[in-house]
């Protein structure tokens, strides 16, 4: 098995321990572990937490605090993982074989494409319609009924959608659970910035619209715990037994001193206050940005409706992976550039930390594009072939 590289990981993993500013983060800046525990009696409870292997697949507790996040399951739905990239990892893993098909909604979070690939599927890209005049991002279901047959293992959307910000409607994810229980796939459905809206309203769930709905997600993103490490997979328990036996084969268990931290963070009155913190942030940051963005001039974009992150088509004749690069070395700005979702010509813009962070490494950026000249770079459709 030969896997490509994954561009986006292998930049951020590089050089964002590197540069002054990174704007490629597509979360709010992270807690402490004193912010989360907040009181010295669960800080001295931390500090007695034997450091033995944990339970694999997550202890007990965890795994009940997870499934009360999704109505109907129980631990047996619940796999935990290091992270949520473990837990598309294993999905994957588990699932694909040479000569499957993966029809993929993008742009998106391109791990589950090289794995799909890796595995020996065919992707078939499914393709967000940047919809300017609806001002927001949305899915065409008749294009992915064209895309899905007999031969489709799995369906992948992440929703809220990274890069964009968009969320899928409960509609939406009818609709795409319909077209996979005609045919016999499975969806997974990365939520790891559920939770992480706007205008603080829970984006919809794929969970309990199929029986064939894989969720995967963590606390890296909505809670701001990405230290953690700390991921899940709710599917339905055989297949959550299946992915248990694959976990054994990659990192086992997550750490007992992450497990317990992830027991208080899903504790319901601390997870409320989480996501209210992310939340203020976005409602604070996002008419920032937004503000610079119009204020800089030549970039068009679409609000997101989730996430700390803004994804924008600008209007400059170089390349988007050239531009970062450039204003890495230049400026010690980190930023993502368009060609890690198979889309030149835009940028992702992270806006998850203080406000006069934010502006510095922005108006950085801006010093880079007015040295550039004005034109078009090239074709902007999401493609990887």
């Amino acid at each position: 098995m030969r896997l490509e590289q994954f561009d986006m990981e292998r930049m951020q993993s590089t050089y964002e321990n590197l540069v002054e500013f990174n704007l490629s983060e597509s979360g709010v800046r992270p807690l402490s572990a004193r912010e989360l525990v907040e009181d010295a009696e669960g800080l001295d409870g931390l500090l007695d937490q034997p450091l033995v292997y944990s339970q694999s697949n997550g202890t007990v507790e965890l795994r009940t605090a997870i499934a009360a996040l999704y109505p109907g399951a129980g631990v047996d739905h619940v796999e935990v993982t290091n992270g949520g990239s473990e837990a598309n990892f294993i999905t994957t893993f588990r699932l694909i074989e040479p000569g499957d098909e993966v029809v993929m909604l993008v742009p998106n979070y391109m791990q589950t494409w090289g794995l799909a690939r890796a595995f020996g599927a065919t992707v078939r890209e499914w393709r967000l319609v940047e919809d300017r005049a609806a001002g927001r991002w949305r899915v065409d279901l008749a294009a992915l009924e064209a895309l899905v047959n007999p031969k489709t293992r799995l369906i992948v959307i992440c929703n809220p959608n990274n890069p964009t910000g968009a969320r899928l409607t409960a509609a939406d994810l009818d609709g795409i659970a319909r077209v996979a229980d005609r045919h016999g796939a499975w969806i997974l459905s990365d939520e790891v910035y559920r939770g992480a809206e706007i205008d603080g309203q829970e984006t919809a769930s794929m969970w309990g619209r199929s029986e064939r709905a894989i969720i995967t997600s963590g606390l890296s993103k909505a809670y701001g715990l990405p230290g953690l490490h700390i991921g899940w997979i709710v599917a339905p328990p055989p297949l959550v037994a299946a992915f248990w036996s694959y976990h054994d084969y990659v990192t086992i268990a997550p750490g007992a001193l992450n497990d317990r931290l992830a027991r208080v963070a899903l504790a319901p009155a601390r997870r409320a206050r989480l996501l209210a913190r992310t939340q203020t942030i976005l409602r604070t940051n996002l008419p920032l940005i937004e503000a610079w963005l119009r204020e800089a001039g030549g970039f068009e974009w679409i609000a997101p409706e989730a996430g700390a992150i803004v994804y924008v088509r600008y209007g400059h004749a170089i390349n988007s992976t050239a531009l970062a690069h450039r204003v890495r070395e230049e400026k010690s700005v980190l930023i993502v550039p368009g060609d890690h979702f198979g889309m030149d010509g835009y940028l992702r813009l992270g806006f998850g930390e203080p406000p006069a962070y934010n502006h510095t490494g922005l108006e950085r950026l801006r010093e880079v594009l007015a040295s550039l000249p004005a034109g078009p770079t090239t074709p902007r459709t999401p493609s990887f072939a």
